[in-house]
């Protein structure tokens, strides 16, 4: 006969297991473990009971996941000490505590359990004792995880680092917008799971979709749907046009703002692409996915699937609209992971974008694809290989339809979409180049034949551009925003013959989704240009016209066409220009120290010619500002004067520490800035 254990509580020593489970970030609440290692509980029992004896004292353990836990889904297992039964990995061993009336509990979890809260109950011969809760997570550190990986600096990087760097711009200037990921702050893990019982699998059938959590290819899909508002309950809102309510995309500087606005009040206003990656990173990390924010300049968005993105022009050189587009840039998540599903040589970097675009299976959400897959143009590989393939790979043409409905190739690229693909580094805000993992050397042997294989051949006539004119566009050295300059297209003619051609010259205020807005400075001319010889067409941009049209990103995409109708020739060159922003300085009055009083000043030149309104300074930093932002508002900016702001926080956490600052109002937006800070005991 078993002699019973007489329980009076069970610790569940939270302090040691978080630490070997690196999950201390996240506070002393409560247990969160990852999956495939062991933790420990201690069984203190009741003063005068029996002590525990290895082998004439057994007891069975029963974890219970999700709403409708069972054996046949993983979602209720039951084990015993030392003897795992062959349908389950969980099992458990126990021996004394240091003093005789405690037993110490060591259970070690499957790799492959669902991820989730579950509930610990003891059973001895059917009278059932709770023990508590505890959360799992996904373990990188454990080899027999699909998430496993094997280097301790990129672990830290990828799962356990709260801020980073996202970058934007063009890919002739790259710019890092510092964020604040923290996965670990109070509250966010809860939001986390909660935004995986939202989604609508778990509401159909919550015993399949709790199951399914055991795989991290299921959940990034989940993610990548639940991140974006359509055809769901989900986070974001996305707004690429005129914002008149709720917070302008490029206002936020961190994740948990948005995740906590999102719990307590649904889907949130407003999100572009960089702030949808942003939170399925901080979501990933959070469940103990390895993930990173991926920046790809050039980015094709194909509509038609025939993964070429066509521009198409009128006789004049008017664009008439069509669905394909480039975007400036396009922000999307790499999340790590095995394959079984495809193959083991599809296993590592996964592309998911959150980001709402086009459907897939239905519902806006995009991957989890294989790097691998893009590379090698293996497009039948789940999920969305073409969409992402193309995003990186599409080649571009411009075509001119003519009078009589024929299409003219005028010029192309195979190198413009997908270049600089950019990441933060690994331990350091450098930027790191990883094209190379997403696409062979751009006109290399691979290359093409990976698109070949891609790629069924369009038919278009060729009447290419002649080889002896050449347009380019120079742009000017001080291209500040409010101040007025000149850009110049130049039409080389190195043929053995004069040209008489149409020479255009135009800029348009643009978003970074590739987008044309209004026209902010045009001019033509009719040219001669004798053979070795060249014209200059300048154009003025002044703010005057250029203030009230561009968008929040600062951008003015500049266009030169000239057009040879007796020859039907058209050429065209195309610059963006990002106009340079103000810098914000940020000055530490005095030391930070944890829980004292610590004041940031901060400072920054208006630069317009007018004033700007409603202007505002936000600040942010784990550790720094208790995993909220602080705002302080300032009113009215006269021209060419500082807005000035001090901003008082108190530390809550020792060590080195990110500070992040954006400056914000009706004219300026989306200018940050950040500072390192070192604080005290």
């Amino acid at each position: 006969l078993h002699t019973a254990l007489d329980i009076e509580y069970c610790d569940l020593d939270i302090k040691s297991n978080t630490s070997s489970h690196h999950t201390d970030l996240c506070g002393r609440e409560r247990l969160i473990v990852r999956r495939g290692q062991p933790f420990n509980i201690i069984l203190h029992l009741k003063p005068g009971s029996k002590e525990f004896k290895p082998g004439d004292t057994s007891f069975t353990l029963i974890v219970e996941t999700g709403p409708l836990p069972r054996a046949e889904s993983d979602t209720k297992v039951s084990f015993g000490l030392r003897d795992p039964t062959v349908d389950s990995e969980w099992s458990a061993s126990a021996s004394h505590g240091p003093s005789g009336n405690t037993v110490n509990v060591s259970i070690d979890s499957s790799p492959n359990a669902p991820i989730g809260v579950y509930y610990l109950t003891l059973d001895q011969d059917g009278q059932k004792t709770s023990l508590g809760q505890f959360t799992l997570l996904f373990n990188a550190w454990c080899s027999r995880d699909a998430v496993y990986m094997r280097n301790e600096s990129k672990r830290q990087e990828y799962v356990l680092a709260q801020c980073g760097q996202i970058y934007r711009g063009t890919h002739k200037r790259i710019k890092g917008k510092p964020w604040n990921f923290g996965q670990f702050e109070p509250g966010i893990l809860d939001i986390c799971l909660k935004l995986m019982d939202e989604n609508p699998k778990f509401v159909s059938n919550a015993d399949e979709d709790c199951s399914a959590r055991r795989n991290p290819i299921y959940v990034t899909r989940v993610l990548s749907a639940m991140i974006n508002s359509n055809d769901d309950r989900g986070v974001l809102v996305g707004n690429w046009g005129e914002i008149t309510d709720g917070v302008h995309p490029g206002k936020w500087i961190g994740s948990g703002d948005i995740l906590h606005q999102w719990a307590e009040s649904g889907s949130v206003r407003y999100g572009q692409c960089w702030v949808f990656a942003a939170l399925a990173c901080t979501v990933s990390r959070a469940l103990g996915i390895p993930c990173r924010v991926v920046t790809n300049f050039g980015s094709a968005h194909d509509t038609d699937a025939n993964l070429m993105i066509e521009n198409l022009y009128d006789e004049n050189g008017e664009p008439m609209s069509h669905g394909d587009s480039i975007w400036n840039f396009h922000v999307w998540v790499d999340s790590w992971m095995s394959r079984p599903d495809l193959g083991s040589e599809f296993d590592g970097w996964q592309t998911s974008d959150p980001t709402p675009q086009e459907t897939s299976e239905g519902v806006f959400c995009c991957g989890p694809s294989s790097l691998k897959a893009i590379k090698e143009g293996e497009l039948t590989k789940k999920y969305d290989a073409p969409f992402i393939f193309a995003e990186v790979n599409a080649d571009v043409v411009d075509l001119v339809r003519l009078s009589n409905g024929e299409f003219v190739k005028f010029s192309g690229s195979t190198k413009s979409v997908g270049r600089f693909i950019s990441t933060k580094a690994v331990g350091s805000d450098k930027r790191h180049d990883i094209t190379h993992q997403y696409k062979y050397p751009e006109g290399s042997k691979e290359e093409r034949q990976v698109y070949e294989k891609a790629q069924h051949h369009n038919k278009v006539q060729q009447r290419g551009e002649e080889p002896g004119l050449r347009l380019k566009i120079k742009l000017a050295n001080n291209m500040i925003v409010g101040s007025d300059f000149e850009v110049h297209a130049v039409l080389t003619n190195n043929c053995l013959e004069a040209k008489i051609c149409t020479f255009l010259f135009f800029a348009k205020a643009g978003g970074y989704n590739g987008r044309k807005g209004e026209s902010c400075g045009y001019t033509s001319d009719k040219v001669e240009v004798p053979s070795g010889e060249e014209r200059h067409l300048s154009l003025k941009l002044e703010y005057d016209r250029y203030g009230s049209v561009i968008s929040p990103d600062r951008l003015i995409q500049l266009s030169a066409i000239t057009i040879d109708k007796q020859i039907i020739h058209y050429h065209k060159v195309e610059k963006t220009i990002v106009l340079d922003e103000p810098e914000i300085e940020v000055k530490l009055v005095g030391e930070a120290t944890v829980n004292q009083l610590v004041t940031a000043e901060l400072s920054m030149l208006n630069p317009l010619p007018e004033p700007v309104q409603d202007c505002s300074f936000t600040v942010e930093g784990v550790g720094l500002t208790d995993g909220k932002p602080i705002t302080a508002r300032i009113g009215t900016v006269g021209p060419l004067q500082d807005a000035k702001a001090s901003v008082e926080f108190s530390p809550t956490s020792a060590g080195s520490n990110v500070l992040l600052v954006n400056f914000d109002s009706d004219k300026l937006k989306n200018i940050n800035s950040f500072i390192n800070v070192v604080v005290k005991e």
